[in-house]
């Protein structure tokens, strides 16, 4: 096998099972490297992302956006991550571990379809097909590229499992912390 032959098969879903069927662009955000104290092989990482970024055909290049997104103020953080959700046509979390999930539960209350990995907590947030789509086995770059692929090319269901996400978050998790404070302040203004 040569060098070509390995760069194929360690290209991503979006290279290989998005771009050739839409004219999406895919951004790939995340922390700083030099940002996560506990996370030493960032930097290496993003060294790694940028060496194959620059050896993907440039028809494809130019529609990859690697995006490093400042932790140290947290409002700027927080209005980067809202525009790039409030934007996004279908926000995947291809985790091998997940917690909670944060970045699922945001993209869920802003009526973003989400395509995540079957881990973790992402299955207490997310209802296979009726509050956005859950994908088994995160190392199935075809299974992810087919959903995306799928809500990208069909936007009333796209549409719908947005609306029904912000439902879901509703529901189960913002409903309890906003009873919660309202409960204190009733204490709070009796006590």
């Amino acid at each position: 096998m040569g060098p070509a032959q390995r760069a194929g098969r360690r290209d991503g879903f979006f290279v290989r099972f998005i771009a050739p069927r839409t004219d999406a662009c895919l951004v790939l955000a995340g922390p700083t490297a030099t940002s996560v104290i506990d996370d030493p092989e960032q930097p290496e990482i993003l060294e790694d992302l940028g060496r194959r970024h620059k050896a993907m055909p440039a028809a494809t290049r130019h529609r990859v956006v690697i995006a490093q997104i400042p932790m140290q103020d947290t409002e700027e953080n927080a209005a980067i991550v809202n525009a790039l959700q409030r934007r996004a046509d279908v926000v995947v979390q291809k985790s091998l571990a997940e917690g909670f999930g944060l970045t699922v539960s945001e993209a869920m209350w802003k009526r973003r379809p989400v395509v995540a990995s079957r881990v973790g907590g992402i299955p207490d947030q997310i209802e296979q097909g009726k509050s956005g789509i859950l994908v088994d086995d995160a190392r199935d770059l075809r299974a992810f590229g087919d959903a995306v692929v799928g809500l990208l090319q069909d936007e009333p269901p796209a549409r719908w499992l947005g609306v029904e996400a912000r439902h879901r978050v509703a529901r189960k998790f913002i409903s309890p912390c906003h009873l919660i404070e309202q409960a204190r302040l009733v204490v709070d203004l009796v006590s």
